[in-house]
């Protein structure tokens, strides 16, 4: 997607039953958060996603065409830094 002729990366974030449960709620506000904290809000972009496929294994996102498994908020950050901000 482009913005203001920039491409932004899209990461979507599991929202379907499990990873609800999981606290993909609280993985969203992390990124948030992380974002702004970064200046990056012309640049990545937050969708919620159903079923991403990987339901046991925690919170699924998908990074452009990346798949990161297992995410918490004891591991948001460390996941942000390597699969986000390594790709702005």
């Amino acid at each position: 997607m482009l913005y203001g002729g920039m491409n932004l990366l899209q990461v979507q974030i599991c929202v379907g039953s499990s990873c609800h449960l999981k606290g993909s709620y609280h993985i969203i506000k992390a990124f948030e958060k992380l974002i702004r904290k970064n200046g990056l809000e012309q640049k990545v972009e937050i969708k919620a996603s159903f079923c991403l496929g990987n339901c046991t294994k925690g919170v699924s996102a998908k990074v452009g065409d990346r798949f990161i498994e297992g995410l918490s908020e004891a591991n948001v950050e460390q996941k942000f830094n390597e699969y986000i901000l390594g790709r702005v």
